[in-house]
């Protein structure tokens, strides 16, 4: 018999298909919890996860995802687009899409996940970054996104708490993440994201996964606000 909390609850997880997503669908397999993996690729989400495609771009999407739903013990949100674009001559189009999907669609999970908590309550987390504690110098339009995440975590905390809510809300506030993600960030600077990996032992999603975890798997007393982690090779 598994003895996880997380046992037979059920936990939605958006960016499911990849990095930290994926990582922790795993982990949550392995502690028996009944995981519904939301994303683009349903093919490519780990055995044993109830697969369902969205698009986190597309408000209507996200609508009828939930309109699928029953019971939600927890919503973790993974999903999170990472472009270089400066604010001084960044594409606006690459502003676009990060904000509809690491602020618009983010936000809109958490308010229509509320609908499905049962009456004990459950957790929120969001997957933040260290960008959105500090603005590095290549942090351009992304940064200011992940500021958004943990505004509307906080934001979320105190109106859950003003209604009496049981229904905790944390972040999850990792530094760089050897994920596809990064792929996107270094486009057109490959050879920097080459010696990045060469210099550095970055954190695996496997690492942030295990943080999103203490959260799910705290005491339902214990409220944990942000994790913020980051490689022990990383200055800032």
């Amino acid at each position: 018999m598994n003895s996880s909390p997380l046992a037979d609850r059920t936990l939605l997880v958006t960016g499911a298909s990849s990095g930290i997503g994926r990582a922790l669908c795993e982990k949550l397999v392995d502690r028996g919890a009944n995981v519904l993996g939301a994303g683009r690729d349903p093919a490519r989400m780990p055995e044993g996860v109830h697969g369902l495609r969205v698009d986190l771009t597309k408000r209507e999407e996200i609508h009828s995802l939930f309109q699928q739903l029953g019971r939600v013990d927890a919503l973790v949100n993974c999903a999170g687009i990472a472009y270089l674009s400066r604010i001084i001559d960044g594409n606006p189009t690459d502003w676009e899409e990060m904000w509809r999907v690491n602020v618009m669609a983010l936000s809109i999970c958490c308010q229509l996940a509320l609908r499905h908590f049962p009456a004990r309550g459950g957790r929120i987390v969001n997957v933040s970054s260290m960008s959105g504690h500090r603005v590095p110098p290549t942090g351009g339009f992304y940064a200011p996104t992940k500021f958004a995440v943990r505004g509307i975590t906080e934001a979320l905390r105190l109106e859950l708490k003003a209604i009496g809510s049981p229904v905790q809300a944390a972040c999850v506030s990792p530094g760089f993440v050897d994920t596809p993600l990064l792929d996107n960030y270094f486009r057109g600077r490959e050879d920097v994201l080459q010696e990045t990996r060469q210099t550095m032992t970055m954190l695996k999603p496997e690492d942030v996964a295990d943080a999103i975890l203490t959260i799910l798997e705290a005491p339902a007393h214990v409220e944990i606000g942000d994790i913020l982690l980051r490689s022990a090779d990383q200055r800032a």
